[in-house]
């Protein structure tokens, strides 16, 4: 059995819309504008970066603004659906 914090296919399916829509926002634009990604600190145009759920959607995160950070591609690609405790846990194992 599925653990209750897993989403299931509807309500991944409605956070995603709110996510969306809240990529729209004047909130994400102001959010983004500083061209700072969240996880690696660099600067980029902010048409480059993305919408990432500190919590995934998968892992029982919401499409609210507590959760979403602008981040860089690469980042974003990363992270894929590491919780923000693993994703520190995986850079500190890439550190030499």
């Amino acid at each position: 059995m599925e653990p209750d914090f897993f989403m299931d296919d509807t309500r991944l399916k409605k956070e995603r819309a709110k996510a969306r829509k809240i990529r729209n926002s004047q909130w994400w634009k102001r959010k983004r504008a500083n061209g700072i990604c969240h996880y690696c600190g660099l600067k980029f145009l902010p048409a480059e970066l993305t919408m990432d759920h500190l919590i995934p959607l998968v892992r029982g995160g919401r499409s609210e603004k507590f959760n979403l950070v602008p981040c860089c591609k690469n980042c974003n690609s990363q992270k894929q659906q590491m919780l923000p405790w693993e994703w520190d846990v995986y850079l500190d194992r890439l550190k030499p």
